[in-house]
């Protein structure tokens, strides 16, 4: 990580994650940023070629969270998430997955639907921490398509907002605090803005390269926006953007898949799950990640 002078506050490269059947690129949490307004991790998976037939132990086994919402998007591919609700649903490219653990929930994600024939993936998986208030709501799910995003087109560039409000349109997905999270496709030399209103700020480059105030970014890198300035971000080529921000939380704790702003409530989620009082997902009853050794 490198920090910068100007407009950009920071600049994060993604370092590369294996999670046992494939790898991923972790950007958030980072040593010099843990946060991005209420985005507390950001993981891209892909792109990759997946190998038919898909290995069961490539899949995410059944896991637990609390205190967050996981936000699941795809670009490529399918992905089938499970969770101790009962709820099954497959995720397709420009869908968003939305689940709120609260108070703790276990989720599984698999290749059930690219089992057989393989296929290429790529996508992004946030977490957002939730306010205070909310860390301990019942947990839910929510499947959000194209009914409940939005679309918006501007010179040389298409953006999909995924959640929250900016460029003059509201998407459709629920949150508990301000926020934004687009998708976003430019052509060479386009150039778009960040919401100006919004104090936390960012944008990840997935593919191609992009230009800020005369800095250049190559693929795989976050950029993170100095408070109060308004940069545009040029594209060098064709490039694909995420764009992510919002109001700020407050301090949060993160150990494994657990986010609390209290330390104790980390240590009781640690005891809740490996004790089994965080259930599993129905049709996953027969395996589980452990708890880490050491916790």
């Amino acid at each position: 990580m490198q920090e910068a002078d100007g407009p950009i506050e920071l600049a994060i490269p993604a370092r590369d994650r294996d999670l046992g059947g494939f790898s991923v690129g972790r950007v958030l949490p980072a040593a010099q940023r843990r946060m991005v307004g209420p985005f507390i991790f950001l993981d891209h998976m892909g792109p990759l070629q997946l190998t038919p037939p898909v290995p069961r132990h490539a899949d995410v086994r059944p896991h637990p969270h609390i205190g967050l919402a996981t936000v699941t998007y795809l670009l490529d591919g399918e992905l089938t998430h499970r969770d101790s609700l009962g709820v099954e649903q497959v995720i397709r490219p420009g869908e968003v997955n939305w689940m709120t653990a609260g108070g703790g929930i276990s989720h599984s994600e698999r290749f059930d639907g690219m089992r057989a024939q393989g296929g290429r993936m790529h996508g992004m998986q946030a977490w957002v921490a939730l306010p205070e208030a909310h860390e301990e709501d019942a947990p839910a799910f929510e499947h959000y398509g194209d009914a409940d995003l939005r679309d918006v087109t501007g010179d040389g560039w298409t953006l999909r907002l995924i959640a929250g409000s900016g460029w003059g349109a509201a998407s459709g997905v629920s949150t508990l605090s301000p926020l934004f999270y687009a998708h976003v496709e430019l052509q060479a030399g386009a150039s778009i803005e960040l919401p100006r209103d919004v104090p936390e700020r960012a944008a990840y480059v997935l593919s191609g390269g992009l230009d800020v105030d005369g800095e250049s970014f190559e693929a795989r890198t976050m950029v993170v926006v100095a408070p109060r300035r308004h940069p545009r971000l040029t594209a060098r080529g064709p490039t694909t953007l995420m764009l992510l921000g919002g109001e700020p939380l407050g301090a949060r704790h993160i150990w494994w898949n657990f986010v609390s702003s209290r330390k104790e409530r980390i240590e009781q989620a640690k005891a809740d799950w490996q004790a089994g009082r965080i259930a599993l997902p129905p049709a996953d009853h027969d395996e589980f990640i452990p708890l880490p050794a050491g916790a």
